[in-house]
């Protein structure tokens, strides 16, 4: 095959570029030397880059807009389309430059943004979520490019900025007007194929109590003892809404859709019962659930709490939703676009692949659903590092990835003549 030979012959360029992706340090709100860089890529392959600041102002009136901020200076987004002749599916390719922090460096091998490589692997914050992936989609693209493949459909690459904060820069993409047949986005599913994608947005509960001397506790009503009530009820809601999940995609997975507590704030004195404790945490959102269904269910699950304790009759806990969001997005496992990726994997790997739902968010969500972009997730990196110290990626992954990526763009788009490089047909 053309494609896998390409590639082997341009496996040292490929993993320069990853390498300097992964140096170039791209925490939100400093994006725009690594968007500069990918710029220069696509520039280099001849084709046109819209580059633009997000408008915050314009974003922050739109009911699926998410960001802890609302100007995004040094933040642009970037998208390049590579047209084809006509008459073919288009696709659209979607990976986010934004990384979390590296946390404490002393738990790092090596320098966090060093793209070291040892054994094969390629060692830095955001190798793995999901620079990794991004390099494989402009492999692929490369690839298609330079083989002189003619295609039929446009292929629309997006490097977009903010998905780690719930994906703003997607949004941005979606208002300019980017839209496509279908979408794919390379996040670490461990090469995985997740055509769906769980959501999750964040809460906060205000529980309340009645202040009053250590010495004569029993004069107050303790706020921390009235909170392991309410974090006791919430996981009783954890488990109903889990016992109704029956999904096979999440076969083997023991919460499909958690409720995480993560942050409990309360008290201001050890000699004083506390009059007010603060949970915040997590709610899991199912790929076919709406964000608003969810909310209600935690609201009226909340007000049951009284046949818990009769102090929440009169002092019911307060609860709002704040901060990330991540929209979910579920694709028909047997939808066209489906059956061509799991195609290619199989003509690659000699095997079938894994089918699963994401048990995480992603930009898919805003694809599928405010785009109308159906949004599959599969790509090379390594699940279980993502986020952690000594973050890293395999090479033959990045490598294998961009091979079933780039065949696919040529199965879905079509090529004039409907042949494919190695002689085959396009026809399933």
């Amino acid at each position: 095959m053309r494609i896998h030979a390409w590639l082997e012959q341009n496996r040292k360029e490929g993993i320069s570029l990853l390498q300097k992706m992964v140096k170039t340090s791209s925490l939100q709100g400093h994006e725009q030397d690594v968007q500069l860089l990918v710029s220069g890529k696509l520039q280099a392959m001849g084709l046109d880059v819209d580059m633009w600041e997000p408008d915050g102002e314009e974003l922050k009136h739109h009911p699926y807009f998410c960001s802890p901020r609302s100007r995004f200076t040094g933040s642009p987004n970037l998208v390049a389309v590579m047209k084809g002749s006509g008459g073919g599916r288009s696709l659209l390719l979607n990976g986010h430059v934004d990384v979390v922090p590296p946390g404490d460096r002393a738990q790092w091998q090596s320098d966090p943004f060093s793209g070291e490589i040892l054994d094969g692997k390629l060692y830095g914050r955001g190798s793995t979520d999901m620079k990794g992936g991004n390099a494989a989609l402009l492999l692929a693209m490369e690839a298609v490019q330079s083989l002189g493949i003619c295609l039929q459909g446009d292929v629309i690459f997006q490097s977009v900025i903010e998905e780690e904060s719930g994906g703003a820069g997607t949004l941005a993409a979606i208002v300019r007007g980017y839209r496509a047949d279908a979408a794919l986005i390379p996040e670490p599913t461990n090469m995985r194929i997740f055509p769906k994608q769980q959501g999750s947005m964040w809460f906060r509960i205000e529980v309340k109590g009645l202040a009053a001397h250590g010495g004569t506790r029993y004069e107050g009503v303790s706020a921390i003892e009235k909170s392991i009530i309410v974090i006791h009820h919430i996981l009783a809601l954890e488990s109903q809404r889990n016992t109704q999940i029956c999904d096979p995609l999440y076969t083997g997975n023991p919460i499909p859709i958690p409720i995480n507590m993560g942050v409990i704030k309360g008290g201001n004195w050890p000699s004083s019962v506390p009059d007010t404790v603060t949970l915040e945490g997590r709610m899991g959102v199912a790929p076919e659930e709406k964000l608003e269904e969810a909310q209600q269910e935690m609201a009226s699950w909340l007000a049951r709490l009284p046949e818990k304790d009769p102090w929440f009759a009169a002092h019911p806990p307060e609860l709002t939703w704040f901060g990330a969001r991540w929209v979910p997005g579920s694709v028909d496992p047997a939808h066209p676009f489906m059956e061509v990726l799991k195609e290619q994997y199989e003509a690659v790997k000699g095997e079938a692949p894994l089918i699963e739902a994401s048990p995480w968010g992603t930009d898919g969500g805003l694809l599928t659903q405010l785009g109308e972009t159906p949004c599959i997730v599969f790509g090379p990196g390594i699940t279980g590092v993502a986020h952690y110290p000594n973050e890293h990626i395999g090479l033959d992954d990045v490598f294998q990835a961009a091979e079933i990526i780039a065949l696919t763009i040529i199965r879905w788009c079509g090529i004039d003549g409907g042949g494919m490089p190695d002689g085959s047909t396009t026809e399933s």
